[in-house]
Formats: structure tokens, C-alpha cells, sequence
């Protein structure tokens, strides 16, 4: 079958699985096949190149092999393709702290990391489960200079002597926390996270607490380039002040919009029908709940823990769930005054949107 005669239809993907020394040896909850690891998993990739398609037309093949050459009535009448998929979703597992880190901007990446893709990372997370007490650290003070946070890192003694230059988030399930490209964070011990943001794996190690690789030597820092794409002063990021909606059908929250993504969290116990937006793909991610998606005369079982990709020209989507669902929403938004009438038009007022769109 072409590409261009596959059906139109909810697309669901399967998970990539990686290791990380801060990871967890269960992922019971969310994948049960996933216990009594014998390594540490810290990240589920829920679209990445590699993963595979588990329902519809693309069956069997990877997402990286199929983006390139889907129509415009699956990709939408705004998306490019001459680029990778855009999105990278992950489940973050953090059993143990990660490491103090900075992610470069598209500006950065394209001069100094074309090798390794050229996209630089602007991300969100969404706060899915937290052990109590439970923290992040995002965003350097606004005393800290260059000069200050070098001398730390070059003199810890104890990690407590880094983290004090951060500032601390404790988070709850629910919260959101947005970290454009040039934010210093880390996450804390304790925590599941969704992680929605550019397709790039770029990551500047700016201090890893002493932890040793798989050959029993330091794991490697990157604080040249670290300290190139840092922001010092004022700080983008932070805790999210989202904004919620509710009717009788569906409660709404609101999460950050920026260039690269917009996200919203959608819960509810009985049908719901949505329309897709011609201009953009959708991708779906189940965080609770099951039941069936429904569309023209055909339909498909969802359940959590899963990804699915809607096309752009799929029109009506009706979900019917089994009980109490909540599903994450995100898409790339065809341009910022696009995202900005959205909201708008769910509702939402002007200081409200305000808060939640990032030029």
C-alpha cells in the first residue's frame, strides 16, 4: 500500500525503553512487563524514530522510516516533513536524582550539532506521579553569574554546594513545568514525568553527583558548550499557571503553548466527540483510563500508558471510555498567533492566555 491510499485512522506506537543509571527497576504501573529489571530504565520513548506503529496502515514500520513520506492528510497543511517528527513524547522514570544539565536552542544546535541533528530542546513536563517532598530544580538564581556557578562546580563539596545556585519546585501530580532551551535544571529523585519537546537528544552534563558509566569511569560533563547556551539573569521557565475549563462533558486545563508544541490535559468519564485541525497531526497520549476511539465507521481500543498519532484530516474523533480517562494533547501549533486564537476561542481570557504562551 502507498502511503498516500492508507486509510485514516488513530495510529497507535509502540515504546522504546532506555537505561539510565538514575532510572527505575520497575515500570509495573505504566508497562507490566517491565519488573524486576536487571538495569535501571529511566525513559520510555513514546515517539521516537525507532519506534514501531502497533495499529493501523503503518504496522510494523518505524516512525522515523514512514514521517518523510506521509501525505498532507496525515501530517496536516502546516507541518513540514523535511525535518525529523517533530515531538518527542517520553515517560521519565527518576528513581534517583538526574544529573545537572542545560539543553542548547535551535540557533546553537544548528551551528555546533549538526552531526547529531541540528534542534535544540525546549521541553515540558508533566508531573504524572511524585513521591512526597519531591522537587525539581529549574532555573539559575538571579544572583548567580558565570563566574559564580564555575567556581562551584569546579570546588562541590557535596552536592548541596551546586544545587543552592538553582532554584527549587517542590511539584505534585497535576503540575506542569515548562524549560525552554538554556534553562540549568535537573529533576529530582521520585519522580514519573511526561516529557513533551522537540525531537533533539541534545544534553549538556553539567554536574552528575559523581556517578560512574557502565566502565566504571566518571560520566562524562560537557561544560564548555554548557556554559556557551546557559541563561543567567532572568529566567523563562518555571512552574506552569495553567488554566482550566470545565463542562458537564470534559474538564479542560491548559498548559504551556510555544512554537514547538502546545499541550492540554483533557479529563472525562463519558463520551466525548473532538475535531481535528486540518492544519496539524495530534498526538493523543492516555495517562489513565480505557475505552474506544471512534471515527467515520470504525474504531480501536485505547488504554494507558499509550501514544496515538491522529491525522490531520481524520474530522470528527469520538472517544467513549470504560471510566474516569485523562488523556495529554499536543500538537505543533501552525504559528503563535494561531495557538493565542485557540485559546481564545476555548474560552480562556487575555491575561490567562498570557500566561501560557511563550514567543
Amino acid at each position: 500500500m502507498s502511503l498516500g491510499r492508507a486509510p485514516l485512522c488513530p495510529a497507535r506506537l509502540e515504546p522504546v525503553f532506555s537505561p539510565r543509571p538514575w532510572g527505575a527497576r520497575s515500570l509495573a504501573a505504566f508497562f507490566p512487563e517491565k519488573s524486576n529489571l536487571a538495569e535501571p530504565l529511566g525513559e520510555a520513548w513514546l515517539t521516537g524514530n525507532e519506534c514501531r506503529f502497533a495499529s493501523g496502515p503503518f504496522l510494523g514500520k518505524k516512525l522515523g522510516e514512514i514521517w518523510p513520506g506521509l501525505p498532507v492528510e496525515w501530517t496536516g497543511t502546516k507541518i513540514t516533513r523535511d525535518a525529523p517528527f517533530p515531538l518527542l513524547v517520553k515517560f521519565i522514570f527518576a528513581q534517583e536524582k538526574l544529573s545537572v544539565q542545560v539543553h542548547p536552542d535551535d540557533a546553537y544546535a544548528s551551528r555546533h550539532e549538526s552531526a547529531a541533528g541540528g534542534r535544540g530542546k525546549t521541553e515540558m513536563w508533566y508531573v504524572i506521579d511524585a513521591a512526597p517532598g519531591a522537587e525539581v530544580l529549574v532555573g539559575l538564581k538571579p544572583d548567580v553569574t558565570p563566574e559564580i556557578f564555575k567556581h562551584a562546580i569546579a570546588n562541590a563539596i557535596g552536592d548541596a554546594s551546586v544545587e543552592d545556585f538553582l532554584q527549587h519546585v517542590p511539584l505534585h501530580p497535576g503540575d506542569a513545568m515548562f524549560v525552554p532551551a538554556g534553562t540549568t535544571h535537573t529533576i529530582g529523585a521520585g519522580f514519573v514525568l511526561c516529557e513533551i519537546q522537540q525531537s533533539s537528544d541534545l544534553t549538556y552534563r553539567v554536574y552528575d553527583y559523581n556517578r560512574l558509566n557502565a566502565s566504571g569511569n566518571a560520566r562524562e560533563l560537557h561544560l564548555g558548550k554548557a556554559f556557551d547556551v546557559m541563561r543567567f539573569g532572568a529566567q523563562r521557565g518555571g512552574k506552569v499557571d495553567s488554566a482550566t475549563i470545565s463542562t458537564a462533558a470534559m474538564s479542560k486545563t491548559f498548559f504551556t503553548a510555544c512554537r514547538y508544541f502546545a499541550t492540554e490535559r483533557w479529563q472525562f468519564a463519558q463520551p466525548v466527540s473532538v475535531r481535528i485541525s486540518h492544519e496539524h497531526f495530534e498526538l493523543l497520549i492516555v495517562l489513565e483510563g480505557s475505552g474506544s476511539f471512534r471515527w467515520a465507521k470504525d474504531s480501536a481500543r485505547f488504554g494507558p500508558a499509550q501514544v496515538w498519532l491522529i491525522p490531520a484530516a481524520l474530522g470528527e474523533l469520538e472517544i467513549a471510555p470504560d471510566s474516569k480517562t485523562t488523556i495529554l494533547r499536543t500538537y505543533v501549533p501552525s504559528s503563535m498567533a494561531a495557538a493565542t486564537e485557540n485559546l481564545l476561542q476555548q474560552g480562556l481570557g487575555e491575561q490567562e492566555v498570557a500566561r501560557l504562551v511563550f514567543l
